[in-house]
């Protein structure tokens, strides 16, 4: 008896391990090799799909690696002026508040030219999501020094690292947006793992189904890796990501139920 297995028989329901969710569409994913944006995609969209929420649903993505979003979700999505993701979704909301909407923005986007919309978002209680997804760099522009750049980070405006004596101290957004009260529910975590995947996933979940509570504004980072804009492979990336990024932006919930976690 043969042990080669057809593909007929992997996709009988018995022996269906994975599927991809329908609200991906087919388009490849144009992200570099190793890029956290895909599994972050993914997760997002079988959130949407297991809360049988796909036409409820708007997203909104701004500029930078972001911004290719909307080609990969087969969701309603609007694209935002850099910075102003947040802006456009506390219109969307209020207008529609029956839908669930999220913004998806990287660090150069959100914690730069988008910090007040950000925070006075977040002031207000906005009943939104806001995915943030931070990989210390910006990621499609050439890999300049982000707001999020760890002390002594190279990048290609800091070609010896980031001097914080002349150039400041990484912003923690996570952090920062956790202390103002309209901010219900604020986490950070990683895609890098089966293991980081599962508890990122659960995150967002939990975030969603805040939303439909009308609790408030809900915050979910994800540190993620950038192997282009870090010149490593995506072995290396992650493995830096661990060393380096989790100490500073240290993963787990910031702010759950209005209060924070101490």
């Amino acid at each position: 008896m043969s042990d080669i297995v057809t593909k007929e028989q992997i996709r009988r329901p018995e022996n269906l391990v994975y599927s991809k969710t329908k609200l991906l569409t087919d388009k490849a994913l144009s992200y570099c090799p190793g890029c956290g944006h895909g599994t972050a995609h993914r997760i997002l969209m079988e959130v949407i799909e297991e809360l049988n929420a796909q036409e409820i649903t708007i997203g909104i993505a701004p500029v930078g690696c972001s911004v290719l979003a909307y080609e990969f979700m087969n969701i309603d999505m609007q694209q935002a002026a850099h910075g102003r993701a947040p802006a456009l979704a506390t219109a969307v909301k209020r207008l529609m508040p029956e839908k669930i909407v999220f913004t998806y923005q990287g660090d150069g986007d959100l914690a730069a030219i988008g910090t007040a919309e950000t925070i006075h978002a977040c002031n207000r209680g906005e009943n939104i999501t806001i995915i943030f997804i931070n990989n210390g760099i910006y990621g499609m522009t050439g890999g300049q020094m982000a707001p999020t750049t760890l002390p002594n980070m190279k990048a290609s405006t800091c070609p010896y690292g980031r001097d914080v004596t002349t150039m400041g101290n990484p912003l923690r957004m996570t952090e920062l947006v956790a202390q103002l009260p309209g901010v219900h529910f604020v986490t950070r975590q990683a895609v890098h793992t089966p293991s980081a995947v599962r508890k990122a996933k659960k995150a967002l979940r939990k975030a969603f189904d805040l939303q439909k509570e009308n609790k408030g504004l809900t915050f979910v980072e994800i540190v993620s890796n950038c192997n282009s804009g870090w010149k490593m492979t995506p072995v290396q990336s992650n493995k830096w990501m661990e060393e380096n990024m989790f100490p500073f932006y240290p993963l787990g919930d910031i702010k759950v139920d209005g209060q924070l976690v101490k």
